[in-house]
């Protein structure tokens, strides 16, 4: 299944007992008319984001935003592999409008992790390579993971209710959200040191459209949205996972050629 068609079919989880946090939307060919009100900002809870993030990315299939993803060197973006499903994709890099303004750029190669094979067992991470160099500011990769009880800020435009299904049309506008690291063990279906359990309600996480996108602490990068830590397909329900990005440095300087 292409990411169009993703972005197509209904919020339902991709594998049993894992929702996944891909947005999709009725209408993925649409571009939003341009007399259409300001959408609600993205994440449930949390606030508008305020300031520059010239890494942040929007990954987009005919003008429509999926998933989210970083910025982490001028040809490459870091993302969840389950957002990398084939087919023409482009990114939005720097803007918190994701249908206006920043960088717009094609992905000219699409790298899951090769031992990704399904959001459950893991390796829940892709990297992107642009089809040129941008010049934006990349986000540094933190050199560590972070410790239970760290506070972290997470961004994205996903949908701002918990409930699967109950906004169909995707948000425009950056939002973040301010939380912290919990236990492994608050997540019940988390898969070790490769992955980072968040503290998250259902009035304050992470949410469909999120996917891939940034957790960052101390203005580093440390994690990218996976799914839900108990395999509710509400939001919020069992916090959330983060693939823990800081475990792949390897992977991710090897595939870079050592450009991160």
């Amino acid at each position: 299944m292409n990411l169009r068609t993703l972005l197509r079919a209904a919020l339902v989880p991709l594998v049993v007992g894992a929702a996944t946090l891909t947005a999709i939307t009725t209408s993925a060919n649409a571009a939003p008319p341009s007399d259409s009100p300001p959408m609600t900002p993205a994440i449930v809870g949390g606030s508008t984001a305020t300031g520059n993030y010239p890494w942040m990315a929007s990954l987009q299939v005919n003008g429509r935003h999926g998933c989210g993803g970083s910025l982490i060197s001028a040809e490459w973006v870091v993302t969840a592999a389950h957002c990398i499903q084939g087919g023409s994709l482009n990114l939005r890099i720097g803007s918190k409008d994701n249908t206006t303004g920043g960088t717009l750029v094609s992905a000219s190669r699409q790298i899951k992790h090769p031992s990704y094979g399904n959001i459950q067992n893991g390796y829940d991470i892709a990297l992107i390579k642009l089809s040129r160099a941008v010049q934006n500011q990349p986000i540094t990769l933190a050199g560590s993971s972070p410790a239970v009880g760290s506070s972290v800020v997470l961004y994205g435009w996903g949908q701002t209710c918990p409930q699967r299904g109950c906004q169909q049309s995707p948000p425009r506008t950056l939002k973040l959200l301010n939380t912290r690291i919990n236990s492994d063990s608050q997540c019940q279906s988390i898969r070790g040191a490769s992955e980072l359990c968040v503290q998250s309600s259902t009035s304050q996480t992470a949410c469909y459209g999120d996917s891939g996108g940034p957790l960052v602490v101390q203005g580093q990068l440390a994690g990218a949205t996976s799914r839900a830590g108990h395999g509710s397909a509400t939001c919020g329900q069992g916090h959330t996972i983060y693939t823990d990005l800081t475990a792949y440095r390897q992977w991710i300087s090897q595939t870079t050629g050592g450009a991160v």
